[in-house]
């Protein structure tokens, strides 16, 4: 079956912890990612919503520029409801992670709750009472979660609060010791969790096992993908890095067994930063084993 692609660009820091990431939509589409997916798919680029680029919020300091986050979050989900009303699967390229409350709420308007697979450096389940810094991007799950302490103009994004419960989230492939604040929040929730170690020990089964977690959860479900949760040393292309993380190959065995599911209903990447790119070559090679992972045939 071919794909049949609605590329919705997200270019906001407005979670991050500073700019960049707001850059990473045309930076994608630079380095061929549209043309390489039309190879073998059906693309329509949606153009962007209206950006914004990172700027200190002094008077939210735990919850910096939310109001522009839940602005960017809902135009993401408008362009993804209509992408789901014309039969056609979501491809937001971000940003930073808050682009997939956009993602998630997109498809609650259009009549299709989904679950979701959350493949990260971490699960962004912090609040502004667990996260100093303010950065929205790590509370981006939190917030879709409707947890306690998360700010009520944020969570209430989409048509339903909260937009997802934990028996619909698989959270995937991040390196998390035991005691780690989010860890324990994972085990606490109930979340059906498939860490680093699994993946790297064996990706196509793990891969699996997060595949028929969220076939069973929901009718359909959508994947978060932020590039944190890879290697930084062999992909230096994640906003903030996060150590242990996934080689290119696991992620790309990883998101080709996700997309290949009939259930699947769109893909959200996030936290790539440009700056941090060591040559010319890096960006165009992500972008070819990434266009390569999202044309897989479906069963």
């Amino acid at each position: 079956m071919t794909m049949i692609w609605d590329v919705i660009g997200a270019p906001s820091s407005a979670g991050a912890h500073t700019p960049g990431v707001e850059r990473a939509p045309g930076a994608l589409r630079a380095a061929g990612l549209l043309d390489l997916l039309r190879r073998g798919a059906d693309v329509d680029d949606r153009g962007d919503v209206s950006p914004f680029r990172w700027r200190p919020d002094p008077a939210r300091p735990h919850g910096q520029n939310a109001a522009e986050v839940a602005r960017v979050a809902a135009d993401v989900a408008e362009q993804v409801t209509a992408a789901v009303h014309r039969r056609r699967l979501p491809l937001v390229l971000g940003g930073d992670c808050t682009v997939t409350m956009g993602l998630v709420a997109g498809h609650q308007s259009a009549g299709s709750p989904v679950a979701l697979v959350y493949v990260d450096g971490g699960p962004d389940l912090y609040t502004p009472q667990t996260r100093p810094h303010g950065n929205l991007d790590a509370m981006g799950l939190a917030h879709m979660l409707g947890l306690p302490g998360t700010l009520p103009e944020v969570a209430a994004v989409g048509d339903a609060v909260p937009l997802l419960t934990p028996d619909r989230v698989v959270v995937y492939g991040d390196a998390l010791p035991p005691g780690d604040h989010e860890y324990d929040l994972v085990a606490e929730l109930g979340i059906s969790y498939v860490p680093a170690d699994e993946v790297h020990a064996d990706p196509a089964a793990a891969a699996a096992r997060a595949r028929a977690a969220a076939e069973a959860a929901a009718p359909a479900f959508v994947v978060h993908f932020d590039v944190d949760v890879l290697a930084f040393i062999e992909a230096p292309l994640a906003d903030v890095p996060e150590p242990d993380g996934l080689t290119l190959a696991e992620a790309a065995t990883t998101l080709a067994t996700l997309v290949a599911s009939p259930r699947f209903a769109g893909l959200s990447v996030t936290e790539i930063n440009s700056d941090h790119l060591p040559d010319a070559e890096l960006l165009p090679r992500f972008a070819r084993i990434l266009a390569g992972a999202l044309s897989p045939s479906k069963g």
